[in-house]
């Protein structure tokens, strides 16, 4: 029984990745209904479940990543992935400094763009300009072509300094090494507002609903789109 659960995992994972989402999560739940436990299937439910994002979902995921670390064949990086899962779902759900605390631990151990990037962002929205300035500048040191690190960069400018030139630097190097990044697009569409660009603004917009956003985006994509309604209005 085992085996095939096994089995049913990996085709899962498979479906996953080829974008199978509904599919992959029915399975994932099906298989931790019947108390099979595997760190693979689990962390990747964990992210479908952090993007749908809400309470329910967020409680969830700490629930069953607290279950994966039982597996006994977590590898380092399972449980580092697991980890910064789980500190993102605290964050979201507003345990802010025990989400900060985890990540300081886990990026400690194993800095990596993922850890960057969390922390990067979590630390703007702690609103401590000094504090998230340093860390980002330090991750850009890490990978100078990071799109994440230099949206972070960006908001900083932008958010806690109000230096918005300097901002749109950050922006438009992140916009070249990523083009869909959701919050990069948001951005750059309020400088092209501010220039009376409405329809650049909008095409940006149209774009970043696309994407697939996330716990750490700063905008929804309720936002998104009633700013779409907005302008076409």
């Amino acid at each position: 029984m085992a085996m095939f659960d096994s089995f049913k995992a990996r085709a899962a994972l498979i479906q996953h990745r080829k974008g199978n989402i509904q599919a992959a999560r029915s399975t994932y739940e099906e298989l931790y209904a019947k108390g099979y436990i595997s760190a693979a299937y689990i962390i990747s439910w964990s992210y479908i479940l952090l993007r749908e994002g809400g309470e329910e979902n967020f409680i969830k995921s700490k629930e069953i990543l607290a279950k994966a670390q039982k597996d006994p064949t977590l590898t380092a990086q399972q449980r580092s992935d697991l980890l910064v899962n789980y500190a993102v779902a605290d964050f979201k759900l507003g345990n802010t400094e025990k989400a900060v605390d985890l990540l300081e631990r886990v990026h400690q151990k194993n800095p990596r763009g993922e850890t960057y990037g969390a922390l990067g962002y979590i630390y703007i929205e702690t609103g401590d300009a000094e504090k998230a300035l340093a860390f980002n500048q330090s991750a850009l040191e890490y990978d100078d072509e990071d799109p994440v690190v230099l949206d972070n960069l960006g908001q900083i400018h932008y958010r806690l300094l109000n230096d918005k030139e300097k901002a749109l630097e950050y922006f438009k190097k992140a916009h070249e090494f990523k083009p869909g990044q959701i919050d990069t697009l948001w951005f750059l569409s309020r400088y092209d507002l501010d220039d009376g660009k409405k329809e650049d603004a909008i095409e940006k917009l149209e774009t970043a609903l696309q994407g697939r956003f996330s716990p750490l985006n700063y905008v929804s994509k309720e936002k998104v789109q009633a700013e779409l309604e907005r302008l076409r209005g």
